[in-house]
């Protein structure tokens, strides 16, 4: 039986005295009186710049993060992308919603409810744009692409297991910060969004971040967060997911070896387990994926570059 299946499928807003002097000198260019124009052709849009000390990056493309401002509330407005929620960061002065974009996402018109604690729901739009990814031909055995009916079973019984870990939402750390740090260090040796083609079929874009690094070296925790599920998966290994809050968490494939327990927290650069080769895999290296609201995104927008 064939199998088209691979992996199993932002963070503080800027300072609030900047954004408070951002919001004086706004409200002080209002105050100032109208010049008069004249048939004045009007001024071109300012291209928006991105900030390198926000993070996420925003990149509104499948498999990126939309960052989108809902602007001023006295508490933390509730924002849902259909009726999954969203990581809400921020102050009363300016709360930003981070989404994101799946990598199957259609690009064109989208949006997201938000519903304050008090006041009308409302929508908020954004704009998905299309992004083409390489595409990468791999050789593997051929027992891990054409399943048998036992591997099969088995595959769908980790896939109903793991949609139970990757729909964990839990609160967020008042003192979070979204800046990662790169799991092992090495060669990136297969990016984000690669159309993998396994023996000769298609699968399902890579949905990670591939580095390449020997078997037992150490794979330490890139943010704090809480160990949420370890386990042996037919595809993916040894395996580590880690929760930081509001829906964001991380996966860590192919591991030789798993240093952590389910309910375990760990600090940044914590060890977490060892670089392996098991699982689907041509050689030793680390998989490393990062999911937001239930969509697996960019590692690299969380990164230093």
């Amino acid at each position: 039986m064939r199998s088209n299946r691979s992996h199993f499928p932002d963070l503080l807003s800027p300072a609030l005295l900047n954004r408070r002097h951002a919001l004086l000198g706004t409200l002080s260019l209002l105050a100032l009186p109208a010049a008069t124009h004249v048939n004045a052709a009007p001024p071109a849009k300012p291209k928006q710049q991105q900030r390198p000390d926000v993070w996420p990056h925003a990149s509104q493309v499948p498999g990126g993060v939309a960052r989108l401002s809902l602007g001023p509330n006295a508490r933390r407005p509730a924002a849902f992308s259909g009726d999954v929620p969203l990581l809400v960061l921020g102050d009363a002065i300016e709360w930003t919603a981070l989404v994101g974009i799946p990598l199957a996402a259609t690009p064109g018109d989208a949006s997201i409810v938000v519903r304050p604690e008090s006041g009308a729901e409302k929508q908020v739009a954004y704009t998905v744009a299309p992004k083409q990814y390489r595409e990468q031909r791999l050789t593997v055995p051929p027992r891990t692409v054409d399943l048998s009916p036992e591997n099969e079973a088995r595959y769908e019984r980790e896939r109903t297991h793991l949609a139970t870990v990757m729909a964990t939402f839990t609160d967020l750390r008042p003192d979070a910060a979204l800046q990662m740090r790169v799991p092992v260090p090495g060669r990136r040796s297969s990016s984000f969004g690669l159309r993998r083609v396994f023996n000769g079929q298609s699968r399902n874009p890579h949905s990670g971040m591939d580095i390449a690094a020997g078997t037992g070296t150490p794979v330490l925790a890139p943010l704090p967060g809480r160990v949420i599920d370890t386990g042996d998966y037919f595809f993916n290994g040894g395996t580590v997911w880690l929760d930081h809050g509001g829906g964001l968490l991380t996966m860590y494939c192919h591991l030789s070896r798993v240093d952590v327990k389910v309910g375990d927290v760990l600090k940044t650069d914590e060890q977490l387990a060892a670089v392996g080769a098991t699982g689907r895999v041509t050689g030793p290296h680390l998989h490393w994926s990062v999911m937001l609201n239930r969509a697996m995104v960019d590692p690299a927008l969380f990164i230093a570059a």
